[in-house]
């Protein structure tokens, strides 16, 4: 009688404990419910990033399930040559009439994690997204208002524009930033990419050249709608779909524009000074 007495309560507390701790295993993987709900209509505002201390070069983000705060840092003189030069030698085969590589600095692997899709088992992602450089803040206007009196010249005086830029990249660009759009995700639909994002900014940059780099950044997604957008971010918006179209052709819609913010740097190449060494 007394065994299993004891036996019923080592049971019933088995129990107990199994369902306390189910539960908090439960909690522990639940959204937080504003950022769970990532439309609002047919626009969105990132939860996940706070840009309050952005003027102090420091972005604060939810990342690895915690809010950190991320200094900004530029991007290095070699990652620079690199990138340029091979842009400009990408702007000659075009120029010749030759195919342009895939590879290089302009598509970048974007690897990301943070929420599970409806249709996969967990939240790991790499994505080829088109990447470049966005201009300095006080050149950022006259810029848009350069490219839209001349996105219908012919394209030998497009591609003149853009190699000015790249010939004179320290004065034209800002070196904390990479830009890409979203080009597909809207309520109905989410990629992968977006859904990550959106959940934990953190994401890694790598690039198929030699040399190569990976970047550390931080994601923020800017939808061209959102109410809440400064006006900086509504020029980014706007050069980043219209630098899109100047070479692809008009489209319907503004795309979502995402800024990756630079945290860290390193050389991936194959030699004694890469292998994945922080810069």
């Amino acid at each position: 009688m007394f065994r299993k007495l004891i036996g019923s309560r080592i049971a019933l507390f088995a129990g107990i404990f199994a369902f306390i701790l189910t539960a908090g295993l439960l909690m522990n993987c639940q959204s937080d419910p504003a950022e769970a709900r990532i439309w609002i209509d047919s626009t969105f505002h990132q939860s996940t990033i706070d840009m309050s201390k952005y003027s102090d070069g420091i972005v604060i983000a939810k990342v690895e399930h915690k809010w950190q705060e991320f200094a900004i840092r530029e991007l290095p003189d070699e990652f620079i040559e690199w990138n340029s030069k091979t842009r400009m030698e990408t702007i000659d085969k075009i120029k010749k009439g030759q195919m342009p590589p895939l590879n290089g600095p302009h598509n970048a692997m974007i690897a990301s994690h943070g929420r599970k899709r409806f249709d996969s088992q967990f939240s790991i992602n790499n994505a080829v997204k088109g990447t470049g450089f966005i201009p300095k803040e006080e050149n950022l206007k006259a810029i848009i208002e350069k490219l839209n009196a001349t996105i219908d010249n012919p394209l030998e005086d497009k591609i003149a524009i853009l190699e000015d830029f790249y010939q004179n990249c320290d004065s034209v660009f800002d070196r904390t930033k990479l830009v890409s759009l979203e080009l597909y995700s809207t309520p109905e639909f989410e990629t992968q990419s977006f859904l990550n994002q959106m959940t934990d900014p953190g994401v890694a940059i790598v690039y198929l050249d030699i040399p190569t780099y990976k970047i550390k950044a931080i994601a923020q997604l800017l939808h061209p709608d959102d109410p809440e957008l400064t006006d900086y971010e509504k020029n980014v918006v706007e050069y980043i779909n219209l630098i899109h179209s100047y070479f692809h052709g008009d489209f319907s819609r503004m795309f979502i524009g995402v800024i990756y913010h630079v945290v860290e740097v390193y050389n991936s190449s194959p030699t004694k000074n890469g292998r994945g060494k922080k810069i």
